[in-house]
């Protein structure tokens, strides 16, 4: 009976281990930013997979409309095919972060090909805006121990999140609002998209009309939308969130 035993406690140590390479909140593998826990009365907004025509551009007009300043999560090889839309994002006070080069799962790479996929999008980010924040998000949350050392080694801070609206799935702009609603405590790191890492013009129209839904709410509660540097600096260090030089 020794045998089946250890196979299945072997087994239950793998199941458990993978969970929490993509578990948005687990430490277990290093640390990250996942907010600034309850009770907080403020929220940061974090769109991944951009930039997006045109829902890139309808999201900074309801952002603006709210006067509201947002942490975009971005692709490189869209940024290389749309500067502009990176530009007015940046010029529009939002703050932008690395999203790897091509949105694979990290845990599938060899540390070679995840230091690749942050430096090529570094580059991208650096060759449009020049300076740019340090933020990077493992695309689907896929990280482990040697990740977020690479992460770390090419000096950036890795954000997740603790609240998401599951947007990239068909759900109407009512139900993506009402699931953020079900779960925000305060403090909280929302996420949602403008684009997709399958390509460029992906319609991202509900995610748009969700985030006006989002923000009339919890602004009419007495919610602070902030950037997640905004956040953050609250309990770190402020010198690490200096911009990455050109």
């Amino acid at each position: 009976m020794l045998f089946p035993a250890l196979a299945g406690a072997a087994a239950a140590a793998a199941v458990t281990a993978g969970f929490h390479t993509m578990w948005p909140t687990s430490q277990l593998y290093g640390r990250t930013f996942t907010g600034n826990g309850r009770n907080s009365r403020q929220l940061a907004l974090t769109f991944d997979d951009g930039p997006n025509d045109v829902h890139t551009q309808k999201l900074l007009e309801v952002l603006d409309r709210h006067a509201v300043k947002a942490t975009f999560f971005m692709i490189g090889k869209y940024v290389e095919q749309r500067p502009e839309i990176v530009r007015a994002v940046a010029q529009a006070g939002h703050a932008i972060g690395n999203h790897t080069y091509s949105h694979p799962n990290l845990i599938f790479k060899n540390r070679f090909e995840v230091r690749r996929e942050l430096r090529e999008c570094s580059r991208a980010l650096r060759a449009v805006l020049g300076n740019y924040s340090r933020l990077f998000r493992p695309p689907h949350g896929g990280r482990r121990p040697e990740v977020l050392r690479m992460v770390r080694a090419c000096e950036l801070i890795p954000v997740m999140w603790n609240v998401s609206g599951w947007d990239w799935k068909p759900h109407s702009p009512e139900e993506i609002a009402r699931k953020i609603q079900q779960q925000v405590r305060g403090g909280d790191v929302i996420l949602l998209h403008d684009g997709s890492h399958e390509r460029i013009g992906t319609d991202r129209s509900n995610s748009v009309k969700a985030t006006d839904l989002i923000l009339r709410r919890f602004k009419d509660e007495g919610y602070e939308f902030v950037t997640v540097p905004e956040m953050m600096k609250l309990h770190e260090n402020p010198h690490q969130f200096a911009p990455v030089a050109g």
